[in-house]
């Protein structure tokens, strides 16, 4: 008989390790709370204006093609991958920017017009990142549980001789002296919910991802990655329960028995959650039950940022902008400081800004824009009252766009305007702290010392997703899948 395996959560890792686990003959069903697919991978649309609530870009879509090669089928059937170049427009205070690309001349001839040393070093952090990669992905450690001490320990003097313990930013700075340059070389951690000044160089290694595989858009934006996972999960003969929020994860004798829906058991062999890590440890299992990672523990570990998020639709186009843009406070480590140590919400911020209507006009009407923005911020353990603030924070970055970026006419040209606060994301997508990252991706929260892909104490408990190795973002969510899919393989087969 096959065995039974359900998933919590229809996000880009519950899809994923469900198309892994349906491969290898599972019998698989997803519960979502929501009533669509997608986790943070969300759309919406108004007015004939569509916005991605959540990832908007691609990167490493070799990893991703690998979830279609392992039910059989090939990425190009399901998706129309479009590649951006540049991949961002960089926007400094002092009002100079920088085409981020991945061309290593055109990069070098803009880097020379700032410093020609940090021109001449480009080629050798590039390397440096090289070697770091090829230990992560080329040698699979982000797709391996790090369920033991000894497999993480064995790999610290490689890690330390390589430099990926040393900080992105401090990494940067020994290559490159123009803050221009510190910064679009050390900034690709956000992303990920990591503090540029203390996440590991590992993490470096996104550059050079980024400059070998590109920065590309799935035509019709997120939703289309969505659509193609839930296509492809379906046609392997997996279900989706919609509006189906697990109530409960039943534990008998530190095993897994079954998981409460609708006040209905549902047996099954193992259980995979792409839920919060603090939602599913503390909320969905009895507090009798032995494990780990108990609400003392969640409560001493630490959170990343939060992000503010504002959709606009805008009856006016900017040349001024590209597909993806990131528009930069004076202030870089000051302002990381406030967001992730000192959670205050200050008077500056820097903005990342998507505009998919660059790339596919089916985004928004014509003549018209589709505009994202990202303000990262404080998660909720801030003393910030979001029903009060949002609306002065949005208004906030409006003026800022219009009379400092010189976006004229923004706001009499806004026909959609849609926020999505802290406070959403902790009540509708159950974001401890309203951070949908999860964990700081410290040194010390990475790894072993992450939630594990397996769950300690509890037989026949995974995790998939942000909250787990390797983290948070897209390639990382499905790297997790691919390592929990190996886990649980190995429990069913002893």
């Amino acid at each position: 008989m096959k065995k039974k395996a359900i998933i919590i959560g229809a996000g880009f890792g519950g899809l994923s390790i469900g198309i892994r686990l349906l491969s290898e003959g599972f019998d698989v069903s997803i519960y979502e709370k929501q009533r669509f697919a997608g986790g943070h991978g969300q759309q919406f649309s108004k007015d004939n204006y569509t916005f991605d609530m959540g990832p908007t870009l691609i990167t490493a879509p070799d990893i991703i093609n690998k979830i279609f090669n392992k039910a059989g089928k090939k990425i190009e059937d399901y998706l129309e991958l479009l590649p951006l170049d540049p991949f961002y427009r960089v926007f400094f205070h002092d009002n100079s920017s920088i085409d981020y690309s991945g061309d290593s001349e055109q990069m070098k001839t803009q880097m020379a017009k700032f410093d020609k040393n940090d021109a001449a070093n480009y080629d050798k952090f590039i390397e440096k990142s090289k070697v770091i990669y090829d230990s992560v992905i080329t040698d699979g450690l982000g797709a391996i549980s790090f369920d033991k001490i000894t497999t993480m320990l064995s790999l610290m003097p490689k890690a330390a001789k390589i430099g990926a313990l040393d900080t992105c930013y401090s990494n940067a700075k020994k290559y490159f002296d123009d803050f221009r340059h510190r910064f679009i070389f050390s900034f690709h951690p956000l992303f990920i919910g990591g503090n540029p000044f203390r996440v590991p160089a590992i993490y470096s290694m996104i550059s050079y991802l980024e400059k070998t595989g590109g920065i590309w858009y799935s035509k019709g934006g997120m939703k289309s990655l969505v659509n193609a996972f839930v296509q492809l999960f379906e046609e392997l003969g997996g279900k989706i329960y919609y509006n189906s929020e697990v109530q409960k994860i039943n534990i008998v004798k530190q095993k897994i028995d079954s998981v409460i829906v609708a006040d209905e058991k549902i047996k099954a062999d193992v259980v995979i959650s792409n839920a919060d890590i603090n939602h599913t440890y503390t909320k969905l299992i009895d507090d009798e039950v032995s494990r780990k990672w108990s609400q003392e523990k969640l409560d001493r570990s630490k959170y990343s940022m939060s992000a503010f998020l504002l959709y606009l639709g805008v009856k006016k186009k900017y040349d001024k902008l590209l597909h993806h843009n990131i528009i930069l406070s004076p202030r870089y480590r000051e302002l990381i400081d406030d967001i992730f140590d000192n959670k205050v919400l200050a008077d500056d911020f820097s903005l990342y800004v998507h505009v998919p209507s660059k790339t596919d006009s089916s985004m928004a009407p014509e003549g018209s824009e589709s505009i994202y923005i990202l303000s990262p911020c404080p998660n909720l353990s801030a003393n910030i009252d979001w029903s009060k603030m949002g609306r002065i924070y949005a208004n906030k970055i409006i003026n800022y766009l219009e009379a400092d970026f010189d976006l004229i006419g923004l706001r009499d040209n806004i026909e959609v305007e849609i926020m999505f606060t802290p406070e959403d994301f902790q009540k509708q997508r159950n974001s401890y702290l309203g951070t949908p990252w999860g964990l700081e991706p410290s040194l010390l929260q990475s790894a072993y010392f992450r939630p594990h892909n397996r769950a300690e104490r509890i037989k026949g408990l995974f995790l998939v997703g942000a909250g787990t190795h390797p983290g948070a973002g897209l390639p990382g969510v499905m790297l997790s899948a691919e390592a929990t899919e190996k886990s649980v393989l190995e429990y069913i087969s002893k």
